[in-house]
């Protein structure tokens, strides 16, 4: 029968008969060519080794399907797979020798071994493209997050580029308050710079004066400016007259200005002794008990 025939040509090749037996079933006895084929296709199946168990009535090698032709499913008889496996040999009428058997054996051994380097070349090259699709997408995804990497830091850019401008406007706006009342004050006080101005204060009325002349005393004076004397790391002192409301702030900037450029200092109250913190370069002179005079000391933070 063909089905033994197959079978025991697959077994003297060297296949596990479980295998050979599951692969003469799925093939339908079409040969041993396509047991073989089918045996390479599914040789890493989960079930591959799981014991075969025959359909009812269809048990490989049974008497009855060696006495009886295959039936067709139209209904007619087939011829046995015995005669179809002959004529596959060699279209003889007798049944195969052993050394005929063994070549035949040969024959498909080295056929199996021509369709297993077909398989392992087509699995190569299934390899390469597979590798060729991870290395496409790797550089897909490198050059995406190169781009996010770039846009990031043009925002960051962008953001240090605003943060210096604000700053250098806000410096900018105190400098020309600052020039304003520098420009203020020399009118006030006839033209002259604000330094003559500070160190030669008006000159007041004469304080003696007739008993008829003189009037209630004065009411206490709202001062609206406030004169502040700087004293230098290096002695020497400054003098200005700043508004009352103007912050702190002022007063610093016109010592960075005036006589400690590009230096790191604080600003201390002697009397009573007090620094003065960012906190307070924000509060106004009045606020902080400046007003109408003040000494300030430079000290090295």
């Amino acid at each position: 029968m063909a089905d033994y025939t197959t079978l025991e040509s697959l077994l003297e090749m060297g296949f596990d008969r479980n295998k050979a037996e599951k692969a003469v079933a799925h093939t339908g006895n079409q040969g041993i060519e396509r047991a073989m084929d089918w045996l390479m296709e599914h040789e890493n199946d989960p079930d591959i080794d799981e014991p075969y168990i025959p359909p009812a009535g269809n048990v490989l090698g049974s008497t009855e399907e060696q006495s009886s032709p295959l039936q067709s499913p139209s209904g007619t008889s087939e011829q046995p797979a015995t005669e179809n496996l002959e004529e596959e040999v060699g279209d003889s009428k007798h049944p195969m020798t052993e050394e005929e058997r063994k070549e035949q054996v040969k024959r498909l051994e080295e056929l199996m071994k021509v369709r297993q380097e077909e398989r392992r070349e087509r699995q190569r090259q299934e390899e390469i493209e597979r590798e060729k699709q991870r290395r496409k997408q790797g550089q897909e995804l490198l050059h995406i997050k190169q781009k996010l990497q770039e846009d990031e830091m043009k925002k960051i850019a962008e953001m240090r580029r605003r943060e210096k401008l604000e700053d250098k406007l806000a410096k900018q706006r105190v400098k020309d308050k600052i020039a304003r009342d520098r420009e203020e004050r020399a009118q006030k006080f006839g033209g002259g710079s604000s330094s003559t101005a500070l160190s030669s204060p008006p000159s007041e009325a004469p304080s003696q004066s007739s008993p008829e002349n003189q009037g209630p005393p004065p009411a206490k004076k709202d001062y609206d400016e406030c004169r502040i004397q700087v004293r230098l790391l290096d002695g020497t002192t400054l003098s200005a007259v700043f508004k009352a409301q103007e912050p702190l702030a002022a007063v610093r900037v016109y010592v960075e200005m005036n006589g400690a450029p590009g230096q790191d200092f604080n600003l201390i109250s002697p009397y009573p002794r007090h620094i003065y913190t960012d906190l307070d370069m924000e509060k106004p002179l009045r606020e902080l008990g400046l007003v109408p005079s003040a000494v300030l000391v430079v000290t090295k933070k």
